[in-house]
Parts: C-alpha cells; structure tokens; sequence
C-alpha cells in the first residue's frame, strides 16, 4: 500500500511515523515534508495548498490513501477534489473544513447546535464593529474571520487594542481576505484543554485529552505561537469526563453536519476553556494539532492505518481506539527569534542519541536534509517527545532527551506540563 501525506510539520512526521508500523504500507510519501519525513519516506516537491499538482500527484503514483495533515488543503477541497477521482482521503470536505476555515461558520454552527461557546457577534463593516467594542468594552476578543496562520486571534486587555485589532484585520489587511469579517467575543478566563475524536460522519472514537502551550515563554509569556509543547492526558480532563465531556462538544456537530448532507470525516478537535462556569468550547480545528499529535500518536496502541480507513468508509464502530495508560510529553526546541524571524541552516546534532532512548521519539518539524545532514529551516524545529509511567516521569525523561539535541540559537520552554503536575499535587 502507498500513502500520500501531506504537509511539513512535527505533526507529519508523526503521521508518517506511525503509518509506516502497519505491514501492509510499502511506501509514504510526504508533499512537501522534511527532514524526518526524509527518513521515513520520501519527500515530494509539491506545496500542500497546491490542490490540482496534489490530485495529480496521487494520480500519478496510484497511491491508496492521502492523509492531510494542515488544515489548508481541506479547506481549499483536498478531500472534495480527491473523491471526483476516487482516491480515499482522511480529512473532512470543504464544507466541514469551514469548522477551521471560518470562525464565523463555526460560531453559527456552535450556536445551532447547541454547542456552548462564548457570546459573539459577526461583522462585515469596520464602523459597527468599532461601535460594537465601545458598547461592551474590554477584555474582548477579535478574531479574522479566515485562516490567518494562526495569528488572526487578539485578545485585547482595552477598548483601543480591539478596535485597532479590528482596524488591521478589516482596513489595513495585514491578513488579507481572512480579515474581511472579523468575529467578536466575550472572553473567557481559564485553563484551556484540547480533545479529539476520530469521526467517520457518525460515530466517535476519542483520544485521550491533552493541553497545548502556545505562548513562547516560561509561565505563558511572551506572543503566541504554534505550540511549544504539549502533553496527553491533561488532568484538567480527566478519562472519567470524556464520555459527557464527548456528548457536549463532539456528537453535537456530528450530528448537525450529517443533517446538513455534509457528515464530517477524519479528526475533529475541540478547544476548550475551563472557565469557573464549566467547558466552553474556544474554537474546532479539523486535523490533529500539532505538537499534540505528537504525544497523541505516541500513546496510540491501535494501528492508526486502520481507524482512517474505518473513518473513511463509515465503520468506525467496528474498531476499539486504544491508547496506553502511560503519559507522553513533547517539548518543542525552537529557532531563536520564533515567532518573529529566525536564523536558518544551523546543523541539528544529537537526534540519533535522542531517538535510542527508550520511550523517547523526536519528531522534526523546520528541518530539510542537506549533504547528508539534517539543518534547521523554520521556526519550530523539534518536538522532542517522551512517554513515561505518569506525568512526571514523562516530562523528566523528555527533558533529558532535549538535552542530547543541539542547535545554534536554539530555546525551548522548561515548564512543559507543570499546569499539570500541579493539579495532579
């Protein structure tokens, strides 16, 4: 079997990682991956926002499967292209993707389905949202209606800051036609926690809950980032709340896209705010996130090929979706300078050290292969991963695997799962 994945990231390694343990795959290629991908499989020089040169590709190659890894290929109809063609995908449609691809669409859908979230409202025009802000006042959050490469989110501490938020995104276009609407809402105080599910249009199979740091620094300072780093479980959810926690935030958006003619297939991941009230639902996203894929994929026991296949042909009932009781923790080493511009071409040394530690998998993401070694090339460029007996021991041992990896101008966060050490105390 041949499978094509696409994307560049941590994530995608992982996915490729993980594919590769199932017999039956005799090939993975990665569109356009990276230096890890490298060595799992092999890269191809396609974009993963290039839909026709993607469709071609598995044409071409005849290949059995394509898996998305980013959001950006499904919302611009990976899936959808992909099926005039009869070629599997594991990843929602186009109209499903909007869930990501649309924060508007998602609130709608949300308050349809009876989903909680916090209180919003949509604008076209700048002038109404400015009068909006100066009603309720601030905190308050602005969001870019569109993809905005994950910085389309400004929670403003004064009325000032949200209307010149609202002022790039909806004037200004710092991100294009993603700022052409913008979402307003309350903001919600808390801790926040990320759940996924497998879905197959119908039913649900859960993964195990984790919690993302996307702040840059120690303590959950400095911008907003990708992720630096996540773990599996988050004590926050804990297993005995996921069933309630499943019939409050997954079922009901299953239900409302399958009503709609548009049953959603693939990874549906809920971020929730645990505010004193209760859950309340941040945002969805349609595919793993990354870096909680990471850990996810490191806990997994059942073959991930698999589940896809059952997602994808509507018989995810028939498969039991087990993970290990252990606790995983990834760190991510960064490029000094991330989020912001970052240096490039710096040599990674240590990974194979790294890699023969046990329980331990490093995961690259902004790395290529060049004369035989691996060199850095984005901004997040490891997720440095580690499975232990609880949290503790995860964390220690991935700590330890970081150690052995080395960069120039490279940081990383030392705090990786306190939040949950401490609520485990």
């Amino acid at each position: 079997m041949k499978i094509l994945v696409v994307g560049s990231g941590g994530r995608e390694h992982a996915l490729c990682w993980k594919l590769s343990q199932n017999p039956k795959v005799e090939e993975i290629l990665c569109a356009p991956g990276n230096g890890g991908t490298a060595q799992v499989g092999k890269n191809v020089p396609v974009k993963d926002d290039d839909i026709p040169a993607l469709v071609a590709l598995a044409k071409e190659e005849a290949v059995d499967l394509v898996v998305a890894g980013p959001e950006v290929p499904l919302v611009l109809g990976l899936s959808n292209a992909l099926e005039q063609e009869n070629i599997p995908c594991f990843g929602p449609n186009a109209y499903a993707a909007n869930l990501e691809g649309s924060k508007a669409f998602s609130k709608n859908v949300m308050a349809d389905a009876g989903v909680p979230t916090a209180p919003f409202r949509v604008f076209d025009e700048f002038e109404p949202a400015v009068a909006f802000i100066r009603e309720k006042g601030a905190p308050i959050v602005v969001k870019a209606d569109g993809l905005a490469a994950g910085k389309g989110v400004v929670v403003a501490t004064t009325e000032e800051e949200a209307i010149e938020a609202v002022e790039e995104m909806m004037v200004k276009k710092v991100f294009g036609s993603a700022g052409d609407r913008v979402v307003i809402e309350e903001t919600l105080k808390g801790e926040e926690a990320s759940f996924l599910a497998f879905c197959d249009g119908r039913n649900y199979a859960l993964l195990p809950s984790s919690q993302d740091h996307k702040a840059a620094y120690e303590g959950d300072t400095g911008p907003n980032t990708g992720g630096m780093g996540a773990y599996s479980p988050a004590p926050i959810l804990p297993k005995e709340k996921y069933a309630e926690t499943a019939e409050m935030c997954i079922r009901p958006i299953l239900k409302y896209l399958a009503a709609k003619g548009e049953p959603f297939k693939g990874v549906l991941y809920a971020g929730l705010m645990y505010t004193d009230e209760g859950p309340s639902v941040l945002e969805y996203n349609v595919r793993f996130g990354d870096p909680e894929c990471q850990p996810l994929l490191m806990r997994l026991e059942t073959d991930l090929l698999d589940i896809m296949f059952a997602c994808i042909e509507g018989r995810l009932d028939e498969i039991d979706v087990v993970s290990t009781q252990q606790t995983a923790c990834g760190v991510v080493v960064a490029a000094e300078g991330y989020p912001g511009s970052y240096p490039k071409g710096m040599e990674v040394t240590g990974l194979d050290e790294a890699d023969a530690m046990e329980g331990v998998k490093v995961f690259q993401a902004g790395t290529a292969m060049k004369d035989g070694k691996i060199v850095t090339s984005g901004g997040r460029v490891l997720c440095v991963t580690a499975l232990g007996d609880d949290l503790g021991a995860a964390q220690k041992r991935a700590y330890e695997a970081v150690d052995k990896v080395h960069f120039d101008k490279s940081f990383y966060r030392r705090d990786i799962a306190d939040k949950g050490l401490k609520r485990l105390k």
